[in-house]
């Protein structure tokens, strides 16, 4: 348990970072599973209509630094193979 004051405040100010970092990040596991249920069932057209919802959520989690930025490049360009 954090001791000074300041390893307080930090530790209070993780937990803040953590909502938003698993907000971010279950924003990606839902889209990316819709596309790959989308794809799996031929609905090429819906997918695509949904790419880019994808692609804000993927950017969005590397901008915060939920993912890492090439996490995030490999995650756009499988999804992008994926409809191809």
């Amino acid at each position: 348990m954090a001791i000074t004051s300041s390893a307080k405040k930090a530790h209070r100010a993780s937990l803040r970072r953590r909502v938003f970092n698993a907000r971010r990040a279950e924003a990606v596991r839902k889209l990316t599973k819709q596309i790959k249920k989308l794809a799996a069932a031929k609905k090429v057209a819906e997918a695509k209509a949904l790419l880019p919802q994808v692609y804000k959520a993927i950017d969005k989690a590397a901008k915060m630094h939920t993912l890492h930025q090439n996490t995030a490049a490999r995650k756009k360009s499988q999804m992008a193979r994926l409809l191809k």
